[in-house]
């Protein structure tokens, strides 16, 4: 039997071919199901909306079913549907607005916005990644949250693609959000936890580089 790569947790082994599910996470909490049934596969969807399918309506009810930051909505697989971090910061990006805006305080035009922005970010990286890989199967390193063309996510420090304002974060446990604050915040640094916390009176509360408009 051909020995597999060290990265590999486990391998579906077919007659002429194989396929190698990795984690490049260094906590390695994904998990493989084995069931039976349309029923018990469905035990495991947790419930989230769609966006593609939905209408404004459905997608701005959804959101406010809870209020918290948009960034956490737009993250929770129970509300939404497949957004994750890295695209829920670039549809924050494109709405023009922050991560941290509690979906309470949204209004009507911001919240079709956020849709309308939403169902455009996810439809062209489909397509875009569609096109990549219409001739090739992803191979290593192709499977990533990091994408050059990304606006905001996983720049930090770099220019913004649309004003070139210098991209901030936030981090907090094992994730970061990224955003720019010229296109997002009015110009606000957010805080961020591990540094404002060190920096305290000395966090800086405004952009430096901010282009003017």
């Amino acid at each position: 039997m051909e020995k597999l790569s060290k990265i590999c947790l486990a391998a579906l082994i077919l007659k002429q071919a194989r396929c190698c599910t990795t984690e490049a996470g260094q906590k390695k909490r994904a998990a493989l199901h084995v069931v039976r049934g349309a029923a018990a596969l469905a035990a495991h969807d947790p419930g989230g909306l769609d966006v593609l399918s939905a209408d404004a309506a459905v997608f701005v009810a959804t959101l406010r079913r809870e209020n918290r930051t948009l960034k956490r909505g737009l993250t929770d697989p129970r509300l939404f549907d497949g957004i994750g971090n890295a695209y829920s910061d670039e549809i924050l990006h494109a709405a023009r607005l922050s991560p941290v805006q509690l979906t309470s305080r949204l209004s009507d035009a911001e919240a079709e916005r956020l849709f309308r922005a939403a169902q455009a970010t996810l439809t062209r990286w489909m397509d875009e990644l569609a096109r990549r890989f219409a001739a090739k199967f992803p191979g290593p390193g192709d499977i990533t949250a990091f994408r050059s063309e990304f606006a905001v996510h996983g720049r930090y420090g770099k220019p913004c693609l649309d004003c070139g304002d210098t991209v901030q974060r936030i981090r907090y446990a094992e994730n970061e959000t990224n955003y720019c604050p010229t296109c997002q915040t009015e110009g606000r640094v957010l805080a961020d936890r591990s540094l404002s916390r060190l920096l305290k009176d000395d966090w800086p509360r405004e952009a430096r580089g901010v282009v003017p408009d």
